[in-house]
């Protein structure tokens, strides 16, 4: 199988000789222009992944990037999809209630799933067995991140707290007690040091993930917030909310340095590039909108064809990014250039 995106440069005949079959004839056999033709037409295809279920999450792994989503019927099962190939790789039945929160570890190795029984379960990502439950919120576990060095878990859930989880021993480390309403999002920085939290509260708080203090409440949002995330320098903190804005944070002195305003509904997930110069923001008003964050301004606004965008994710290289939205289609985009990308496959 050979993949190429619509940015890409290439010997069109190299690439052929690669896949040296089309037909069941060698490439080398068949007319230059025919080939030539064969392969423009089938670039012509766009990038997207039909998961026929709910989107619950895009993942950056060291195997490439990976998606979970619930299945329309099944609320109990997830599967497990290859970004880049669209091949369901495993489906898991949790058997716990709803699953509404999902999060893979960057190597790849584990999965776990939050649900309506107020548990977090881990799986073996691999082999698709369930390893262990956490157990102590006392409402639905409705956010989940996974430390980079995959030893811990950090759990949001309906009961208003952020709970801290030694993932190889499944012990509960840390309540962190502060929001006063549901915790809609959670995400970790990476080094490991800092926990950030979103919630119904409208306020994102800057958690002290060795301490479990609070050291800094955001405040500025006019409505609840449902996705945050942490730069890879973790210099900066970014928010969306159903208040329609993403907010840029200064994750050193909890400041606002940025309200980017343009989404006409509410703002369901974020994202922020490798490099911390670009913002991803997917919205219910069915667009995906991409941000400078030095200057706040949207560069591009991506109209799918699908209704709300449920989630979106910036590869690890930040070329490409991906939106999933409730029509279930993945769609994969080029970052810089906004257009919508294409694939090759056999």
């Amino acid at each position: 199988m050979s993949k190429l995106d619509a940015a890409a440069t290439f010997d069109v005949f190299q690439l052929c000789l690669a896949d040296m079959r089309w037909t069941g004839c060698p490439v080398i056999q068949r007319p230059a222009v025919a080939l030539v033709g064969k392969m423009l037409t089938r670039m012509q295809q766009q990038h997207i992944i039909t998961v026929h279920g709910t989107i619950l999450c895009i993942s950056n792994t060291q195997a490439g990037q990976k998606i979970v989503s619930r299945p329309h019927n099944s609320c109990e099962t997830m599967v497990v999809f290859d970004a880049m190939t669209g091949e369901c790789e495993k489906s898991m039945k949790a058997n716990c209630g709803t699953v509404y929160a999902v999060a893979i570890s960057t190597d790849g190795s584990t999965i776990v799933s939050g649900s309506w029984d107020n548990t977090v379960r881990v799986w073996n990502a691999k082999t698709g067995a369930f390893e262990k439950m956490l157990q102590g919120h006392t409402a639905h576990v409705a956010a989940l991140a996974i430390s980079p060095d995959g030893a811990t878990i950090v759990s949001g859930s309906g009961d208003k707290t952020v709970r801290v989880w030694n993932a190889r021993t499944g012990a509960c480390e840390k309540t962190l007690q502060g929001h006063t309403s549901e915790v809609n999002d959670v995400d970790m920085s990476s080094d490991g040091a800092t926990i950030v939290s979103g919630s119904w509260d409208n306020t994102v708080r800057v958690w002290n993930a060795k301490t479990g203090a609070c050291e800094k409440t955001l405040q500025g949002h006019d409505g609840p917030v449902n996705a945050v995330t942490i730069s890879p320098d973790g210099a900066t903190i970014v928010s969306g909310s159903d208040d329609r804005t993403v907010r840029v944070w200064n994750a050193k002195t909890g400041a606002c340095e940025k309200t980017l305003q343009g989404h006409t509904s509410t703002v369901r997930d974020v994202a922020i590039s490798p490099d911390g110069v670009t913002i991803v923001s997917g919205s219910s008003d069915k667009t995906v909108r991409v941000w400078n964050v030095k200057t706040g301004v949207c560069e591009k606004t991506l109209q799918g064809k699908g209704p709300w965008v449920y989630a979106v994710a910036i590869s690890a290289d930040g070329i490409t990014f991906v939106s999933g939205s409730g029509d279930c289609i993945v769609r994969f985009w080029d970052l810089h250039t906004g257009k919508s990308l294409m694939r090759w496959k056999n």
